[in-house]
Protein backbone atom coordinates (compact mmCIF):
# COMPACT_ATOMS: atom_id res chain seq x y z
CA UNK A 1 0.00 0.00 0.00
CA UNK A 2 2.85 2.54 0.33
CA UNK A 3 3.85 2.62 -3.03
CA UNK A 4 0.22 3.30 -4.05
CA UNK A 5 0.76 5.97 -1.79
CA UNK A 6 4.12 6.70 -3.10
CA UNK A 7 2.15 6.59 -6.70
CA UNK A 8 -0.34 8.99 -5.32
CA UNK A 9 1.34 11.54 -3.87
CA UNK A 10 3.39 11.52 -7.19
CA UNK A 11 0.56 11.88 -9.34
CA UNK A 12 -0.85 14.62 -7.89
CA UNK A 13 2.49 16.39 -7.72
CA UNK A 14 3.02 16.04 -11.18
CA UNK A 15 -0.79 17.56 -12.13
CA UNK A 16 -0.11 20.41 -9.68
CA UNK A 17 3.86 20.76 -11.78
CA UNK A 18 1.64 20.56 -15.09
CA UNK A 19 -0.94 23.35 -13.70
CA UNK A 20 1.39 25.31 -12.76
CA UNK A 21 3.72 25.35 -16.14
CA UNK A 22 0.39 25.77 -17.77
CA UNK A 23 -0.36 28.92 -15.54
CA UNK A 24 3.17 30.04 -16.16
CA UNK A 25 2.97 29.77 -20.28
CA UNK A 26 -0.25 31.34 -20.50
CA UNK A 27 0.78 34.30 -17.90
CA UNK A 28 3.69 34.29 -20.66
CA UNK A 29 1.35 34.52 -23.19
CA UNK A 30 -0.89 36.67 -21.97
CA UNK A 31 1.95 38.92 -20.96
CA UNK A 32 3.16 39.12 -24.37
CA UNK A 33 0.37 39.80 -25.85
CA UNK A 34 -0.65 42.80 -23.83
CA UNK A 35 2.63 43.85 -24.95
CA UNK A 36 1.64 43.22 -28.43
CA UNK A 37 -1.06 45.48 -28.09
CA UNK A 38 0.22 48.44 -26.45
CA UNK A 39 3.24 48.38 -29.24
CA UNK A 40 0.62 48.25 -31.87
CA UNK A 41 -1.65 51.60 -30.00
CA UNK A 42 1.61 53.24 -29.48
CA UNK A 43 2.26 52.94 -33.19
CA UNK A 44 -1.60 53.38 -34.35
CA UNK A 45 -0.97 57.02 -32.21
CA UNK A 46 2.49 57.75 -33.95
CA UNK A 47 1.39 57.61 -37.29
CA UNK A 48 -2.00 59.72 -36.20
CA UNK A 49 -0.09 62.07 -34.64
CA UNK A 50 2.27 62.57 -37.67
CA UNK A 51 -0.28 62.57 -40.04
CA UNK A 52 -2.00 65.32 -37.86
CA UNK A 53 1.31 66.99 -38.42
CA UNK A 54 1.66 66.91 -42.01
CA UNK A 55 -1.79 68.13 -42.76
CA UNK A 56 -0.66 71.17 -40.34
CA UNK A 57 1.99 71.82 -42.57
CA UNK A 58 -0.04 71.29 -45.81
CA UNK A 59 -2.79 73.93 -44.34
CA UNK A 60 -1.38 77.09 -45.49
CA UNK A 61 -3.18 79.80 -43.59
CA UNK A 62 -3.20 83.52 -44.86
CA UNK A 63 -3.83 85.98 -42.64
CA UNK A 64 -5.57 89.43 -44.21
CA UNK A 65 -6.44 91.59 -41.16
CA UNK A 66 -8.71 89.75 -38.67
CA UNK A 67 -9.35 87.26 -41.49
CA UNK A 68 -8.00 83.66 -42.03
CA UNK A 69 -7.30 82.30 -45.61
CA UNK A 70 -5.90 78.55 -46.27
CA UNK A 71 -5.39 78.93 -50.10
CA UNK A 72 -5.79 81.08 -52.55
CA UNK A 73 -8.66 79.97 -54.18
CA UNK A 74 -10.52 81.00 -50.78
CA UNK A 75 -9.50 84.69 -51.36
CA UNK A 76 -9.87 84.71 -54.71
CA UNK A 77 -13.60 84.01 -54.22
CA UNK A 78 -14.18 85.96 -50.89
CA UNK A 79 -12.97 89.15 -52.14
CA UNK A 80 -14.66 88.39 -55.55
CA UNK A 81 -17.95 88.37 -54.29
CA UNK A 82 -17.33 91.25 -51.37
CA UNK A 83 -16.97 93.09 -54.36
CA UNK A 84 -20.03 92.16 -56.32
CA UNK A 85 -21.79 92.63 -52.77
CA UNK A 86 -21.00 95.84 -51.91
CA UNK A 87 -22.77 98.94 -53.16
CA UNK A 88 -20.47 101.26 -55.54
CA UNK A 89 -19.16 104.70 -54.17
CA UNK A 90 -19.90 103.87 -50.58
CA UNK A 91 -17.02 103.41 -47.84
CA UNK A 92 -15.99 99.99 -46.81
CA UNK A 93 -16.66 99.08 -43.44
CA UNK A 94 -13.74 98.67 -41.04
CA UNK A 95 -13.45 94.98 -40.93
CA UNK A 96 -13.28 94.70 -44.36
CA UNK A 97 -10.69 98.08 -44.43
CA UNK A 98 -8.43 96.19 -42.48
CA UNK A 99 -8.68 93.02 -44.90
CA UNK A 100 -7.82 95.14 -47.93
CA UNK A 101 -5.42 97.06 -46.43
CA UNK A 102 -3.25 93.75 -45.10
CA UNK A 103 -4.07 92.66 -49.17
CA UNK A 104 -2.09 95.57 -50.40
CA UNK A 105 0.56 95.17 -47.65
CA UNK A 106 1.08 91.89 -48.30
CA UNK A 107 0.28 91.34 -51.96
CA UNK A 108 1.07 94.34 -54.28
CA UNK A 109 4.38 94.47 -55.95
CA UNK A 110 4.79 98.42 -54.95
CA UNK A 111 2.36 99.24 -52.21
CA UNK A 112 4.17 101.79 -50.81
CA UNK A 113 3.87 104.30 -54.08
CA UNK A 114 0.20 102.55 -54.41
CA UNK A 115 -1.08 104.08 -50.31
CA UNK A 116 0.97 106.87 -50.78
CA UNK A 117 0.63 109.60 -48.15
CA UNK A 118 -2.06 106.63 -46.63
CA UNK A 119 -5.56 105.19 -46.99
CA UNK A 120 -8.38 107.22 -45.63
CA UNK A 121 -11.06 104.59 -47.20
CA UNK A 122 -11.50 101.80 -49.53
CA UNK A 123 -14.59 101.78 -52.41
CA UNK A 124 -16.36 99.65 -54.56
CA UNK A 125 -16.30 101.77 -58.05
CA UNK A 126 -17.08 101.34 -61.66
CA UNK A 127 -13.63 101.37 -63.63
CA UNK A 128 -13.87 104.01 -66.47
CA UNK A 129 -12.10 101.99 -68.37
CA UNK A 130 -12.73 98.45 -67.79
CA UNK A 131 -16.60 98.84 -67.21
CA UNK A 132 -16.38 96.75 -64.33
CA UNK A 133 -16.61 96.81 -60.80
CA UNK A 134 -12.93 97.42 -58.73
CA UNK A 135 -11.47 98.30 -55.74
CA UNK A 136 -10.56 101.43 -55.23
CA UNK A 137 -8.71 103.36 -52.41
CA UNK A 138 -9.10 106.78 -51.59
CA UNK A 139 -6.14 108.26 -49.78
CA UNK A 140 -5.93 111.01 -47.52
CA UNK A 141 -5.14 113.53 -49.91
CA UNK A 142 -8.33 112.36 -51.68
CA UNK A 143 -6.85 111.53 -54.60
CA UNK A 144 -8.46 107.98 -55.85
CA UNK A 145 -6.74 104.50 -57.32
CA UNK A 146 -7.59 101.17 -58.36
CA UNK A 147 -5.68 98.06 -57.69
CA UNK A 148 -6.00 94.79 -58.78
CA UNK A 149 -7.05 92.01 -55.67
CA UNK A 150 -6.57 89.44 -58.53
CA UNK A 151 -2.84 90.10 -58.87
CA UNK A 152 -2.32 90.48 -54.97
CA UNK A 153 -4.04 87.44 -54.40
CA UNK A 154 -1.89 85.81 -56.85
CA UNK A 155 1.47 87.48 -55.80
CA UNK A 156 0.70 85.77 -51.87
CA UNK A 157 -0.49 82.59 -52.82
CA UNK A 158 -0.11 81.37 -56.97
CA UNK A 159 -3.68 81.33 -58.08
CA UNK A 160 -4.55 78.44 -61.11
CA UNK A 161 -3.73 79.73 -64.14
CA UNK A 162 -7.62 79.50 -65.54
CA UNK A 163 -8.27 82.17 -62.53
CA UNK A 164 -5.64 84.56 -63.98
CA UNK A 165 -7.74 86.07 -66.60
CA UNK A 166 -10.62 87.75 -65.63
CA UNK A 167 -13.75 86.58 -67.18
CA UNK A 168 -15.53 88.06 -70.48
CA UNK A 169 -19.40 88.87 -70.77
CA UNK A 170 -20.00 87.26 -73.89
CA UNK A 171 -23.16 89.25 -74.87
CA UNK A 172 -20.67 92.51 -74.80
CA UNK A 173 -17.75 90.26 -76.21
CA UNK A 174 -20.31 89.43 -79.29
CA UNK A 175 -21.64 93.05 -79.92
CA UNK A 176 -24.50 92.64 -77.31
CA UNK A 177 -27.86 90.87 -77.65
CA UNK A 178 -29.02 92.54 -81.03
CA UNK A 179 -25.73 91.74 -82.64
CA UNK A 180 -26.60 88.05 -81.66
CA UNK A 181 -30.36 88.05 -82.51
CA UNK A 182 -29.49 89.99 -86.30
CA UNK A 183 -27.71 86.24 -87.35
CA UNK A 184 -30.63 84.55 -86.24
CA UNK A 185 -33.12 86.28 -88.10
CA UNK A 186 -34.35 88.61 -85.28
CA UNK A 187 -36.67 91.57 -85.32
CA UNK A 188 -35.06 93.33 -88.16
CA UNK A 189 -32.55 90.72 -89.81
CA UNK A 190 -33.44 88.79 -92.99
CA UNK A 191 -33.04 84.96 -93.69
CA UNK A 192 -34.40 82.95 -90.84
CA UNK A 193 -33.56 79.76 -90.66
CA UNK A 194 -31.23 79.15 -93.10
CA UNK A 195 -33.69 77.20 -95.25
CA UNK A 196 -32.20 78.74 -98.59
CA UNK A 197 -34.27 81.17 -100.73
CA UNK A 198 -37.79 80.43 -101.38
CA UNK A 199 -39.64 81.59 -104.05
CA UNK A 200 -37.24 83.85 -105.33
CA UNK A 201 -34.89 83.15 -108.71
Amino acid sequence: MAEEEVAVITMEEVETTINTNTNTNTDGKREREENKDVEEEEEVNNKKAKMEEDKKEEEVVVKLGPKRFGSSIEMFDYLFKFLHYWPTNVDLNKFEHMVLLDLLNKGHEDHAKKIGTGVRAFQVRHHPMWKSKCFFLIRDDQSADDFSFRKCVHHILPLPQEMMKPKTDTNKASGGAAAAAAGRGGKFGRGGRGRGSRGFN
